[in-house]
């Protein structure tokens, strides 16, 4: 715990850490989860900030851009992600498979209590595969991922503006759409689920994208991750750092309650 703590006061005195925070407001109808973002609930949520690098301004902008919508009801937590990208791939197509390392993808990353114990992750890639896994606590501090962990009754899809791993066109972006259930996540933490209006949760969100080439009409990553060429790593709430195990870095979600605006958290975030 020293080093962790001596290791975020050197990282704060170079990089201006200011969590991103969003209301997340409360729906009352159904969602369908088909990465088609029309429902009238979803025309209420607001857009988020766009996706900086993981270091935040210690590194130019994202080659593309991100953004991501919240809402939640009493069943689900739902998210949707819009990403810009004129040229779509994915070749994982095996569940709870090593996403990130092979292509680009989705992440999400949430710690319902905030003690930085028994987060989840989330990856999705533009096929619509899933990995999903329980970390015991982070990699720096001897973590293992739990791969055989699954969130039952979690609900996903993805929709590609374009056309999936074809290099010959220029697509336009592709969108996620996920639903995860109270029910299915409710034993990594001690709190209550559904939420109740006006607790905050610990979150964050990446993008991860790789540089690319065509090689007998197949996209086909460059380099490795280890080798000197990492992949490029786009966050909702910059990191400073390029490690997305540092739950204490990531940023906050207000759950709203049953009207349009809760007035306390709406207060909180102008301050």
């Amino acid at each position: 715990m020293i080093f962790c703590f001596v290791f975020l006061i050197n990282l704060f005195q170079v990089f201006d850490w200011e969590p991103e925070e969003y209301p997340v407001k409360k729906t009352h109808t159904k969602i369908h989860i088909d990465g088609i973002i029309d429902d009238e609930e979803w025309e209420d949520a607001p857009w988020s900030s766009y996706f900086v690098d993981i270091e935040g301004d210690l590194k130019p902008l994202p080659k593309y851009k991100t953004k991501i919508k919240m809402l939640w009801d009493k069943d689900y937590f739902y998210i949707v992600a819009l990403m810009d990208d004129p040229h779509i791939w994915a070749v994982s197509t095996e569940r709870d498979s090593y996403i990130w390392q092979n292509e680009g993808d989705f992440e999400v990353f949430l710690d319902p209590d905030g003690d930085s114990f028994d987060y989840i992750e989330i990856e999705i890639n533009a096929m619509g595969t899933e990995w999903d896994l329980l970390m015991d606590k982070p990699y720096s501090e001897g973590g293992v991922n739990d791969d055989s962990w699954d969130i039952e009754g979690l609900k996903s899809a993805v929709v590609v503006g374009g056309t999936l791993n074809n290099p010959e066109d220029t697509d336009l972006n592709w969108v996620v759409e996920i639903a995860i259930p109270w029910d299915g996540i409710r034993h990594t933490a001690n709190i209550s689920m559904p939420p109740n209006p006006g607790e905050s949760w610990r979150i964050n969100f990446s993008r991860v994208w790789w540089d690319h080439e065509v090689v007998d009409g197949k996209y086909v990553k460059i380099g490795e991750a280890f080798e000197g060429h990492p992949e490029s790593n786009w966050v909702w709430s910059p990191q400073g750092v390029i490690n997305m195990h540092i739950p204490s870095l990531w940023g906050f979600i207000h759950f709203m309650g049953e009207e349009k605006s809760d007035n306390r958290i709406l207060d909180f975030l102008s301050r």
